[in-house]
């Protein structure tokens, strides 16, 4: 299906952007997108806002110059009802770059989950919903570059067009199928998001695929690469990945290069790397063989979020969430929107034994507790009582350094 519609009125100064608050008083529905450009700069940053309300698609350019603190204002207005689509990085970059908050979101990728649909993701939505098609060869375009080009344009437009339309449609179809409480509880835990730390930790470079397999003086210089890869990427706005590849990475610390030539003939080290960074690098690795072998990696928390469980917790942990897998399975649902893993995780750590003690957890929704908790508890006693019978076999596990 072909659809006509204006072009987005461009917000590139404050008096246009002016006419934008304006219509956003009026408004009752917002649907919101941004763009960024983590691809191209570090640290990344908000490079585009779309937004359509009233039937008409504004593009906010937040690298023109003016002030777009106004735009807080109806971002936090409960009256509004503010529409993303998987807008948890959205959400993240706004509050991160502009300390906006929000109240009354409705995300349509979440309710798109709780529907069912097998892949919720925007083109797959568009497509299917609108018969639209996203060019996703743009999904990682250069959003800081100026002008912005015409195929940009309309796809930074169609990313928040037909959200409110969509939006609309799937709140019927929810209430039909008495899901709407999973939205609401997603998007609740949304408003209260706290943008992720970005503060680098050097150790974090064991994480990087084959350090843990080092040997102690190739460990020490990696980190110390790993150190001054953070270091060049701010100095230059660069990706790390861009400055040099964890692959690379490694295979310097491997080899151990002590001259440009020996650093050059490295497999994945192009000949601008070992002319531009070529002294730095040798530098790093001076570094690191004055200072010694590392011969205890650092201890960093899992991915999982269950460092410092116990064994029993941990036992528990995997149990609930074997039973979140099942129930999501019967609902046809992803298991993330049935109970939130940070909510699993305190449910095994503090082992409720009744329902009041279960909805006293932080960040359980009452739906959850009415509609599962029964089950939940279900699998606690079962899980103490095996425990007090002995039948729990515990086998060693990582608590603490687990990166993979």
């Amino acid at each position: 299906m072909d659809f006509e519609f204006p072009p987005p009125i461009l917000v590139e100064d404050s008096k246009s952007f002016s006419r934008l608050l304006t219509d956003l008083d009026r408004a009752e529905e917002i649907a919101v997108d941004t763009e960024g450009d983590s691809f191209f700069s570090y640290p990344e940053k908000v490079c585009l806002i779309q937004v359509t309300a009233l039937e008409r698609d504004w593009l906010v350019d937040p690298l023109a110059g003016f002030d777009i603190s106004g735009l807080g204002a109806a971002l936090a207005d409960p009256s509004k009802l503010k529409v993303f689509h998987d807008g948890e990085y959205d959400v993240g970059s706004l509050k991160r770059d502009y300390g906006f908050r929000f109240k009354n979101l409705f995300d349509t990728r979440v309710a798109a989950a709780a529907l069912g649909t097998p892949n919720p993701g925007l083109a797959s939505v568009l497509e299917e919903r609108f018969q639209i098609k996203l060019d996703k060869s743009l999904q990682r375009s250069e959003w800081s570059r100026r002008p912005l080009s015409p195929k940009q344009i309309r796809y930074a437009q169609l990313d928040t067009h037909f959200l409110v339309q969509l939006m609309r449609g799937q709140k019927d179809e929810l209430d039909s199928l008495g899901r709407t409480m999973i939205v609401e509880g997603e998007c609740r835990r949304l408003e209260r998001l706290v943008p992720p730390d970005s503060t680098f930790d050097p150790d974090e470079f064991v994480r990087i695929k084959g350090a843990r397999d080092l040997a102690p003086l190739e460990r020490r210089m990696l980190r110390e690469l790993y150190v001054l890869r953070e270091r060049l990427a701010l100095e230059l706005g660069r990706p790390p990945f861009k400055v040099m590849g964890n692959d690379s990475l490694v295979a310097i610390a491997l080899v151990k290069p002590r001259t440009m030539f020996q650093l050059g003939r490295i497999d994945g080290i192009s000949h601008g790397q070992t002319r531009k960074l070529g002294a730095e690098i040798l530098a790093a690795l001076e570094r690191a063989n004055e200072m010694g072998p590392l011969n205890k990696l650092p201890r960093l928390p899992n991915r999982e979020g269950t460092s410092g469980f116990s064994e029993q917790e941990t036992e528990l942990h995997e149990r609930l969430k074997q039973w979140r897998k099942g129930a999501a399975v019967q609902m046809g649902i992803d298991s993330a929107y049935l109970v939130n893993r940070h909510v699993l995780l305190r449910i095994a750590g503090s082992r409720p034994r009744t329902s009041e003690a279960l909805g006293r957890i932080e960040g359980i929704e009452p739906w959850q507790v009415q509609q599962f908790g029964t089950a939940i508890l279900g699998v606690v006693e079962a899980f103490e009582a095996d425990l007090a019978a002995g039948r729990i076999q515990f086998r060693r596990r990582f608590k603490g350094n687990r990166v993979d």
